[in-house]
């Protein structure tokens, strides 16, 4: 929909219910053309991480065509985006046997599926389906890389013994994935790229660990949004994975990756009451609306439940939310200024910029998309379930 002035599109937004989710679109284009300019020096593709927006209606500014590269966290992701014509799908967590039923079903209507895992159970387990249903599945490997959460060494000798299972069976080892989680403590732009030069060097150790033993990999897939936008050099990897990039978060800009300006998704809300004695604002969003995460907590600087801007989105450096309980939540001062509640009276709008993007954007059904410079409105359905 679009309007004619920025003052009708400003009345198209006072005229929702708070709270919602309101997605600044000049700022969303302009994090995805940033990281897309930064790994074109490179050859290599970008496989985008579709669990932070779960919206069919993104896609055409994320991906180039319906063959692009695209990374899932749930099946039901996976689902509504082969229903929608997107082929070439990575479903991005350790799959377990009674999940392969649903991903053959995507691989018959024409997906190219692929899934993850870093055991020899899980390996056995693949090929006796295939074996069973006569079909075979892509397999990636998943690489420990800095020790943040599962997969293997890249020099361990059961990812040998892995990948020759797969090849022996009717499973098909299709390449390594590394991920490196740890890039989500770095705080200076030093450690992001020791931290993304790490991630490169141990993947492509594990893809020499494998060519050694006549062993090929097709992918060799590393990402995260802290390390995709701090790579020096990518000789060996195919691909590079990275998902918030679309939004940025709070927890994006205490590592350095972005700044508050960038963050595109916010959560709309309405001063509901003051407690003038403690020098709070109540609003009508909660943890229904914000969600629960704190992920800066552990941050130079602990933004709470989330910072706060005005209704045009300029940040309120001085203010943040403290508390979130089911469906309202407390804003206080996070600085030596007092609040003065004479400038928030009840009905005051605010935004709310979420510590973290994929949690936040969770709590909500759809997004409310805002172009000031095209002056246009639109809806974004969001993917809801497993």
């Amino acid at each position: 929909m679009k309007v004619k002035t920025k003052h009708d599109l400003d009345k198209k937004a006072r005229a929702l219910n708070t709270p919602f989710l309101a997605v600044d679109k000049v700022k969303f284009l302009h994090n995805i053309k940033r990281l897309n300019r930064i790994l074109s020096g490179f050859n290599t593709d970008l496989r985008p991480h579709f669990k932070t927006i779960r919206s069919i209606e993104a896609l055409p500014y994320l991906l180039t065509d319906k063959q692009s590269p695209i990374t899932v966290s749930t099946i039901k992701e996976a689902q509504s985006l082969v229903e929608a014509g997107y082929t070439n799908v990575l479903y991005a967590v350790g799959i377990v046997e009674d999940k392969l039923d649903r991903i053959h079903a995507l691989n018959e209507q024409g997906a190219s599926m692929m899934v993850i895992l870093d055991s020899l159970d899980q390996a056995l387990s693949i090929n006796r389906y295939c074996e069973t249903n006569n079909c075979s599945i892509h397999v990636l490997i998943e690489i420990d890389c800095d020790g943040h959460r599962g997969g293997i060494a890249p020099n361990d000798p059961k990812l040998i013994t892995i990948a020759d299972t797969l090849n022996q069976g009717q499973g098909s080892f299709f390449g390594i994935l590394t991920h490196a989680g740890e890039s989500y403590h770095c705080a200076d732009k030093t450690s992001l790229q020791q931290a993304a030069q790490n991630e490169v060097d141990q993947a492509r150790l594990a893809a020499k660990k494998l060519l050694e033993h006549d062993i090929h990999c097709q992918v060799v897939s590393i990402g995260s949004t802290p390390t995709a936008h701090n790579y020096t050099e990518l000789e060996g990897i195919t691909e590079v994975r990275a998902g918030v990039y679309t939004f940025f978060d709070l927890v994006m800009t205490g590592i350095g990756v972005c700044n508050t300006n960038d963050i595109a998704a916010t959560v709309v809300a309405t001063v509901i009451g003051h407690n003038k004695e403690k020098g709070w604002l109540f609003i009508d969003a909660g943890w229904m609306a914000l969600s629960a995460d704190k992920g800066t907590a552990e941050q130079s600087k602990d933004c709470g439940y989330g910072l706060v801007a005005n209704a045009d989105g300029q940040l309120l450096s001085h203010m943040k939310v403290i508390s979130a309980n089911q469906e309202h939540g407390i804003v206080a001062s996070a600085t030596a200024q007092a609040i003065n509640h004479d400038d928030f009276p009840i009905g005051t709008r605010l935004h709310i910029l979420p510590n973290h993007a994929c949690a936040t954007t969770s709590m909500h059904t759809s997004y409310h998309v805002f172009d000031h410079l095209e002056n246009t409105y639109e809806t974004w359905n969001r993917i809801q379930g497993w």
